[in-house]
């Protein structure tokens, strides 16, 4: 009988009173591995109010020991790493190597909001004006939601989101992906066994009602949101016009410009790691190369050789690079999107879509595949398919490539390959994207630094990770302080000191 998970609420796991479950399955074979519970109304209610009653106890913990609860976090991370990674591969389809580095990314956002102790330390200026002092603080802020993708099961709720939430004082309730909710629940967990108090995090899985009511409660002080740009507009409007801080991150459509003057083999092999890691399912592919039409023939080339040499398979098998996408309504999507590009007209150069892995006949693979000549105007060039699909678009010049680039809507991630260091200064200034790499096709930041989306792909003001998450899940209070003695002034003026008017002679 496949199992029927939990939530976790209130520093428990918690059985839903639903009759409605979604499947969760193993994209490799096919199987239902678990069923997910859509939350009843009362079982919302309940992680709400649970996140409520923990948050003043805990954002009065001394910051110095919260953090410890994270220490500790980071550390059970690395014991229990196999088992994370293990579960990630099963229940995403991830290769081994992309579920290691969904689990350590979530860990590297740990160790950086273990610094929390330095990151929270607030501005103070003494004798600002005559006998006044003024000190500005980071407070928490109170209850956090949570939504999250299915395509990074452990590093968006674990890295992303928990992390700068819980270390600055507020408490969250996390909706995982109702299709890759169990690494989410494992997490907790490790997250109980770390010290972390009941309540302070909070994961229940439901559907889009529910997803809803919880945008909307007044309870709720603030939204991170991973996921569709049409969601999160509607997420960013609805809690924004309600007074809730929100950030937003949405899709992309990454392209890279390459030069004639690049190395051809090492762009190449970036080009294929960005584009077909992660099956394509993720915001930081790299979906489209814009070429020099004077290399462009032997860029293609190289790529579908290199593409051709990918093993595809289940992604436990740790010599397999390219797994199966989420489910099979995503494979038939995926499969749609290139029908379309051959529709079109653009030229098919590789195509993945009859790929069959030997003993994993029921899973959703699909192969690597190439379009060439993908022209202004066609979809397939301009909308997020999250699969393993490279379309290739021929330029003349730098100008050329850069303007059509920043033609496209979403703004997430850019390339750039080349030798020369003018036009790598003037991509990276020009560009509309907000994370470009030059010679690195997959420019995430490392934690320290904010995931900087811009246009389509963002929608706040304040990033996740670095220092834009830590303001974003703190508040700051200006506090001015005066103690009254002879030497300072006998009266209060309509500014209360706080205006430093030169004195009249």
């Amino acid at each position: 009988m496949t199992k029927k998970l939990k939530m976790f609420i209130n520093g428990q796991g918690v059985e839903s009173n639903t009759n409605k479950y979604v499947e969760c399955f193993n994209p490799a074979t096919g199987e239902v591995i678990a069923l997910a519970p859509e939350a009843t109304v009362e079982e919302v209610e309940m992680a709400v109010q649970a996140a409520k009653a923990a948050f003043p106890e805990w954002a009065n913990t001394p910051v110095v020991r919260r953090i410890q609860v994270l220490f500790n976090m980071r550390n059970l991370i690395d014991k229990h790493l196999e088992e994370l990674v293990t579960l990630v591969c099963t229940e995403n389809g991830k290769c081994w190597e992309e579920g290691m580095g969904d689990v350590l990314k979530g860990k590297e956002v740990i160790e950086f909001a273990c610094g929390a102790p330095h990151l929270m330390k607030g501005d103070t200026v003494m004798n600002i004006t005559q006998g006044y002092d003024t000190i500005q603080i980071k407070e928490s802020v109170g209850v956090f939601l949570g939504i999250c993708p299915w395509n990074f099961p452990a590093m968006i709720p674990v890295g992303w989101m928990a992390p700068l939430c819980i270390a600055t004082g507020n408490t969250m309730i996390i909706k995982p992906a109702n299709e890759v909710p169990q690494s989410a629940l494992r997490l907790m967990d490790l997250w109980t066994e770390s010290g972390l108090p009941k309540g302070v995090l909070n994961v229940i899985t439901c559907g889009n009602e529910m997803a809803e009511y919880l945008v909307k409660h007044p309870d709720v002080k603030g939204i991170t949101f991973v996921g569709s740009t049409s969601v999160g507009k509607h997420v960013y409007a609805t809690a924004a016009a309600a007074g809730k801080r929100v950030q937003a991150l949405c899709e992309a459509k990454n392209h890279a410009l390459v030069l004639n003057d690049c190395n051809l083999e090492m762009a190449a092999s970036g080009i294929i790691n960005a584009t077909y890691g992660c099956a394509g399912e993720r915001c930081m592919a790299l979906p489209v190369v814009v070429v020099q039409e004077d290399i462009a023939n032997a860029l293609v080339e190289k790529l579908k050789e290199k593409a051709m040499k990918i093993k595809v398979g289940h992604g436990c098998d740790k010599s397999s690079l390219l797994g199966p996408v989420i489910n099979a309504k995503h494979m038939e999507f995926v499969k749609n999107w290139i029908q379309k590009g051959v529709e079109e007209g653009a030229n098919l150069v590789l195509d993945g879509r009859n790929v069959k892995v030997k003993g994993y006949e029921n899973g959703f693979f699909i192969g690597p595949t190439i379009f060439d000549y993908v022209k202004p105007g066609m979809t397939v060039g301009e909308r997020e398919i999250f699969g393993s699909v490279i379309c290739i678009k021929r330029v003349k010049t730098f100008e050329e490539g850069i303007t059509l680039m920043n033609d496209i809507p979403f703004a997430n991630g850019s390339v750039i390959y080349t030798q020369s260091g003018y036009f790598a200064r003037e991509f990276a200034k020009r560009t509309h994207a907000g994370m470009v790499g030059i010679n690195v096709g997959t420019p995430v930041p490392v934690g320290i630094f904010g995931f900087t989306g811009h246009k389509n792909s963002f929608f706040g003001d304040l990033h996740v990770m670095g220092t834009d998450g830590v303001r974003f899940y703190t508040q700051l209070k200006s506090i001015t302080t005066q103690w009254f003695t002879e030497a300072t002034r006998k009266k209060v003026d309509t500014w209360d000191g706080m205006l430093d008017m030169q004195e009249k002679k």
